[in-house]
């Protein structure tokens, strides 16, 4: 919570978020998650100033058209923001249907759970029902066997230590600290000589986090 609270004050508004740059909201992100869900709200900041007048939308059609969200994620939003009674899953969620409904199944679809939690929803109180829910299922999984694993939508996550996913944060910090350089100053910096640096930098820029002027990388 800590994190998030700097994150907040950092950009405190919607359009603060959308101005700032890609190099101060990862800075500000660090230690939140994933870089990318910090790269794709800040482009939904930017379009929601630039195309909506700083208006959210609050409809799920156009909700799910931002970066990063799709149907599930938009249908939470409107959930929680707004008390829309709308059907998602997430990984608490899951882990409740499967534990009550599909007791030794494997390979549960969530196209099988989604008409259940549709049924099951308080249509009345739906923020206050997946509250509920949520927290129920992080119970569960903390206390019972991870009925996720029985989810066709369960991937075991790979190792992270000497993984590419390691070196591209690795590289984001380097650029963070520097602001720009070429890939030599990047290599440079890092703990160890690492042949995978290209590839790491061609990701990062194809994904919109850095771009290349010649021969060195700036954040867009």
């Amino acid at each position: 919570m800590a994190k998030y609270g700097t994150f907040i004050r950092a950009f405190p508004s919607l359009r603060s978020l959308a101005l700032a740059s890609v190099q101060d909201v990862l800075a500000a992100w660090k230690g939140l998650g994933y870089n990318r869900r910090a790269l794709a709200l800040h482009s939904a900041a930017k379009i929601i100033v630039r195309d909506r007048g700083g208006r959210i939308p609050r409809t799920l059609e156009e909700l799910s058209r931002l970066p990063g969200l799709g149907v599930a994620t938009a249908s939470s939003v409107l959930v929680f923001s707004h008390d829309v009674p709308l059907p998602f899953i997430e990984t608490n969620v899951r882990r409740v249907f499967i534990h009550f409904f599909f007791p030794g199944r494997d390979s549960v679809s969530d196209a099988e759970i989604v008409p259940l939690v549709e049924k099951t929803l308080d249509r009345s109180r739906p923020r206050e029902w997946y509250y509920a829910l949520m927290d129920y299922g992080a119970m569960l999984g903390r206390t019972d066997k991870n009925a996720n694993r029985r989810s066709r939508t369960y991937v075991r996550q790979s190792r992270f230590e000497g993984s590419l996913r390691q070196l591209r944060g690795r590289v984001l910090d380097v650029m963070l600290r520097l602001g720009s350089a070429d890939a030599a100053g990047i290599q440079s910096e890092l703990p160890e000589p690492d042949q995978r640096l290209a590839t790491a930098l061609d990701q990062l820029v194809s994904e919109g986090f850095l771009r290349r002027r010649g021969n060195r990388y700036y954040f867009r």
